[in-house]
Order: structure tokens, then C-alpha cells, then sequence
């Protein structure tokens, strides 16, 4: 699996080569759904297409896709026709970025190709568009000759999201990308109520980037991301597995339980969560797509506020 980062330098080196990866452009503002395209003709990476949280990454609310919230995910059909539209093929690089550090929408972008479609080389653009502005990287205008089509059709793992009544029944850690501010209950300036799901743990997708806007080292992040419970919190159960388990399965059972489940408000920024711990070397976390958007929408659910539980 590519490495799933690049740095702006790097960027540059391989829009001038003979294979030049395609470029999406993943800009959003949550508060205007125009407002990514509108920045997108104004000034872009050479030759980098736009790609829409609202129409592109996102299917509309209960359309069979197993996800709900805002921003839930397409439906496969729909999707794949996205990605035949832009080029996207699994021989071709891809390179995901926005004006947020990969928060808004590239780190969306690059779970739903690497994750779920599979696509094998995907990488997103370490700080974003502030790092290629940084290095004086060439702009261009306007929306340019529309892409050549590819005919790929992923072979989506839908094992790595998990729906509404999943979450409520889970024992994986649940980590909470939102702002403290929201975690906490204090403010909820989107979704029907305040609070955060029962139990989860709070990692702003923020705190996963330096000073600079770049992903911090895989190092800090291992010791900063909340994981799940250590091993031997979990035998208890998996000692009731069946006698003939060899010890290599066991082992394995023992790394994967209870795993760890990232949510945000709409299946938004906890891609940047589980991005981070990817770049960590931890084991890559499922991604809740409803999110808090949905849990909070149910009143039946039952939420908690106060304060943060992890760093």
C-alpha cells in the first residue's frame, strides 16, 4: 500500500514527470455547498479536478447505502460512476487535497478510495494547499477540458464503515475527531443535540497536525492517538472461542478486539483521525459515517456530555 502522504515538493516533481498522478481538489465550506467549486475555478494545482463533498463523496439520506447522517456515503453504482467520470483508475497515482490539512475534504476523499474502493495509490497532499502556495507552486483558472474517463469499477469493502446499530452495540473504543468544545456538549452549532456518543473518547482531528499544518510524526501520533483496551483486557472473551484455535489465530483475535471506531459529526474529519493512525502504525480504525449527526438525530439514543476522557 502507497505511503499515504506527499509532501508539496514531491507534488511538483511528479506533475512534471511522464506519469503525473491525477490531482482532486476536495475543498469545502460546510456553511455554503457552492463554495468548493466557486474556490476550485479560482485558482487550482495544474491540471487537479474538483471533488464535491455534497455531490461527489456523499449519497443522499437513506438511499440504501448502510449510512446515514449529513454526509452519508454513496451508494456504490453512483460512486463508481464519479470515478470513471474523473479518470480515477487503480494504474494512475491519486492525490487528494484541500485548504484545511487533509480535515476538509481530502482525508474524506482518501478513505473512500483507499479504504473502501480500494484503490492502491492514493496519497493526500501534507499541508495542503498553504504548502504548495509555500513552495510557489504554479496555479491555473477556470475548469479546463474535462478528464478522459476510466472504466474501473472498485471492489468496495464495506467492512470498514459500520452503521448506526453496529455503533450502538460495539464494544470498540469510540473516538470522537470534533472540537472539545462539541465533545464536551458546550456548543452544537449543526446537529440536534449537544454531547457526544457514551463512552467515546475525544481526538480532535486538529491535534494531528504541527504548527505548520502538516501531519505530525508517526511517533507523536503513536503516542498521542487513544487505542484500544491492551491485550489482556480483551482474553476473558476471547477465551470462549473454540478449543482448536491455533495460537497464531489467537494472537490475531487478540490484536484485532475490540479495535477502535472513529466518528465525527457526519463521517467527515474522523478520516483525518483514522488517516493519523494509519501514518502511526496502529491498526486502522472503522469509520462510523453517520456520526453524531445521525446518533443525535435518534432520541432514543442517549448521549453524555463533559469533559474530555483522552488526550
Amino acid at each position: 500500500m502507497t505511503y499515504p502522504l506527499i509532501d508539496a515538493d514531491s507534488l511538483r516533481h511528479a506533475l512534471d514527470g511522464d506519469t503525473p498522478p491525477l490531482v482532486l481538489d476536495c475543498r469545502v465550506r460546510l456553511n455554503d455547498p457552492e463554495a468548493g467549486a466557486a474556490l476550485w475555478r479560482q485558482a487550482h494545482v495544474p491540471g487537479s479536478l474538483h471533488l464535491d463533498l455534497d455531490r461527489d463523496l456523499s449519497g443522499p439520506r437513506d438511499a440504501g447505502s448502510g449510512s446515514g447522517g449529513r454526509h452519508p456515503l454513496p451508494s456504490h453504482a453512483p460512486f463508481t460512476a464519479t470515478l470513471q467520470r474523473l479518470g480515477v483508475a487503480p494504474e494512475r497515482e491519486v492525490v487528494v487535497l484541500d485548504d484545511a490539512g487533509g480535515q476538509l475534504a481530502a482525508a474524506r476523499a482518501w478513505w473512500m478510495l483507499s479504504e473502501w474502493a480500494g484503490h492502491p495509490r492514493v496519497r493526500l497532499l501534507d499541508g495542503g494547499l498553504a504548502a504548495w502556495e509555500g513552495i510557489n507552486g504554479d496555479w491555473e483558472v477556470g475548469e479546463g477540458a474535462p478528464p478522459a474517463p476510466s472504466q474501473w469499477t472498485p471492489d468496495f469493502d464495506d467492512s470498514r464503515f459500520v452503521a448506526l446499530e453496529e455503533m450502538a452495540s460495539s464494544a470498540s473504543l469510540k473516538v470522537d475527531a470534533r472540537a472539545g468544545e462539541r465533545y464536551r456538549g458546550e456548543v452544537e452549532p449543526m446537529d440536534p443535540r449537544a454531547g457526544h456518543i457514551p463512552g467515546a473518547v475525544n481526538r480532535p482531528c486538529s491535534l494531528n497536525l504541527d504548527d505548520n499544518g502538516r501531519f505530525k510524526s508517526p511517533e507523536a501520533l503513536a503516542r498521542e492517538l487513544p487505542q484500544a483496551l491492551p491485550q489482556e483486557q480483551t482474553q476473558e472473551p476471547l477465551q470462549e472461542q473454540p478449543q482448536e484455535q491455533t495460537q497464531e489465530e489467537l494472537a490475531g483475535a487478540l490484536q484485532q478486539e475490540p479495535g477502535v471506531i472513529a466518528y465525527c459529526g457526519s463521517g467527515v474529519t474522523a478520516c483525518h483521525d483514522i488517516l493519523a493512525y494509519r501514518l502511526a502504525g496502529l491498526p486502522t480504525p472503522r469509520l462510523y459515517v453517520g456520526s453524531w449527526s445521525e446518533w443525535s438525530g435518534d432520541s432514543s439514543r442517549p448521549a453524555e456530555t463533559g469533559p474530555a476522557n483522552a488526550s
